[in-house]
């Protein structure tokens, strides 16, 4: 394996996630728990593209009467974020949250991984009750996204601690800690789900 996939299982091992590596894939997959749910994360190292990518996997899919009102509710809320984005498989409803990374030319290190992973972690599950608002109820996507940003085109700064006071605990799941968040992790950024490809 390359550099960008040993610096994944260098950070994943000191930052005590249980993780699996999936099979003839640069992929590790893992469990994580947060204050709203619970769901499947994956780390991918590109090491021809020299790319680091960070998916979490919303742990339902969108029934195909809603994924139009999924469609809207994904746009309203990837208008002005930064670092990452949500995105929808329109065959199958499953919807995830991306954050990603090209070093070409620099080192992957444990600092940039750490921001990608929990600003990703942060946005879905500040995000996911309106997901699962949209998609097994009647709600409208752009009351959701107003309640969930507080009427802001983007979401404004909230501190990670904040988010998660209330976090689930889960058994060999990987959750928030102390340590895991503070100042500088702010939300700026504005199934078995399937193995991401190269």
């Amino acid at each position: 394996m390359g550099s960008i996939f040993n610096a994944m299982i260098e950070f994943f091992e000191e930052d005590d996630w249980e993780f699996s590596w999936v099979d003839d894939a640069s992929v590790l997959s893992m469990g994580f728990s947060g204050k709203n749910g619970k769901w499947m994360c994956y780390a991918q190292a590109r090491e021809e593209q020299q790319q680091f990518v960070f998916y979490t996997v919303c742990p339902m899919n969108t029934p195909e009467n809603k994924r139009a009102a999924l469609a809207e509710f994904i746009t309203r809320a990837n208008y002005g974020m930064i670092i990452g984005n949500f995105e929808m498989d329109w065959d199958d409803g499953e919807v995830r949250y991306k954050t990603s990374i090209d070093v070409e030319g620099a080192t992957l290190s444990s600092p940039l991984i750490k921001q990608l992973v929990y600003s990703n972690v942060l946005i879905m599950d500040r995000y996911l009750p309106g997901l699962m608002a949209v998609m097994f109820g009647n709600a409208a996507p752009r009351d959701e996204i107003n309640r969930i940003e507080g009427g802001y085109k983007s979401a404004p700064p909230v501190n990670g601690l904040h988010m998660v006071e209330d976090e689930i605990a889960v058994e060999d799941t990987h959750e928030f800690k102390d340590e895991d968040t503070d100042d500088t992790y702010e939300d700026n950024d504005k199934t078995q789900p399937r193995v991401p490809e190269n």
